[in-house]
């Protein structure tokens, strides 16, 4: 029985392993989320990010741009909006002054940049289309339940679809559906962008 221990001897032992970290494991501690705060302060254009990194040392300026690195490549996003799109073509100019190949890195941002053109146009007009076939539907089904129930409805009458819920939520899957094919090749992109020196 001896050798049953405690939840608190437990996380206690796990606390004093946590205590033991090497020099390397608190300069990563310390420098990766210094360099998510520079990121952060280069998309709010509140810093030049060459200028800030060269403020450190050689030995952890590394370690700096691989949190700013994190940051960049997480704000690559599908243009739902103009802030999306600026904030990514921003991550875009960032992750460039961190990375040595600059023309491995231009053929992709030119692939990220064709999807978000197409994600912007065909996108745009399948979207539209998708949501006017799916209001039609509900449209329908909703009459079709009304007169079941036995509840007239006036000629020409029209129901405003887009506020039930049942249709919000089938919506939100269908734009899921779509932008997932999307996602998974900005994803390949962004794999791409990490294996880039």
């Amino acid at each position: 029985m001896g050798d049953i221990k405690s939840a608190f001897e437990r996380a206690m032992e796990r606390a004093d392993k946590l205590g033991k970290a090497t020099p390397e494991e608190m300069e990563r501690l310390q420098y990766i989320p210094e360099g998510e705060k520079l990121a952060a302060k280069f998309l709010r254009n509140e810093c030049l990010l060459g200028e800030e990194l060269d403020q450190h040392e050689e030995k952890v300026r590394g370690l700096v741009a691989k949190g700013a690195h994190g940051v960049f490549l997480s704000n690559i996003a599908l243009p739902k909006n103009e802030h999306i799109q600026r904030t990514s073509e921003k991550s875009m100019e960032g992750l460039k002054a961190l990375k040595r190949d600059g023309a491995a890195l231009d053929k992709i941002f030119s692939k990220i940049t064709n999807i978000f053109e197409h994600y912007l146009q065909q996108g745009m007009t399948q979207r539209q289309e998708a949501f006017e076939a799916l209001k039609k539907d509900f449209q329908a089904k909703l009459e079709q339940a009304m007169r079941q129930q036995g509840a007239g409805v006036p000629p020409g009458a029209r129901t405003d679809v887009e506020s039930q819920p049942q249709f919000q939520e089938a919506w939100r899957k269908v734009m899921a559906q779509m932008d997932s094919q999307y996602l998974n090749v900005l994803s390949d992109y962004k794999q791409e962008i990490v294996n880039i020196l």
